[in-house]
């Protein structure tokens, strides 16, 4: 986080009288390395635990408990994590979503 300030800092940008700064959302992507059926996610991720109107948006939006996070999972299998507080938060997603996706058989 210093480094944040020290480049700040640099571009004359004052800090001086700056609060403590804490991450509060990490963004991720990642790619699955196969395409996804996105209608067959949504009925087997649960219906409660997920979004997805590919009329509104072309990716389905996935809510995880633990870690606390959001997945967006599009067909192209590429994802994204949002919420996540630490890196490894994001790296815990990736394989319980990887995870959840070759339980119900839709990994290809």
């Amino acid at each position: 986080m210093e480094q944040v300030f020290e480049e700040l800092g640099s571009l004359g940008i004052p800090i001086n009288d700056r609060e403590e700064a804490t991450v509060q959302n990490i963004v991720s992507s990642a790619d699955l390395g196969t395409n996804l059926n996105l209608n067959a996610l949504a009925i087997g991720l649960g219906l409660e635990n997920v979004e997805y109107e590919p009329e509104q948006f072309p990716g389905l939006v996935y809510r995880i408990d633990e870690p606390n996070v959001v997945v967006l999972l599009f067909g192209s299998g590429k994802i994204v994590i949002t919420g996540a507080k630490k890196v490894d938060y994001a790296r815990e997603a990736i394989q319980v979503v990887s995870d959840e996706i070759e339980s119900l058989g839709l990994l290809g």
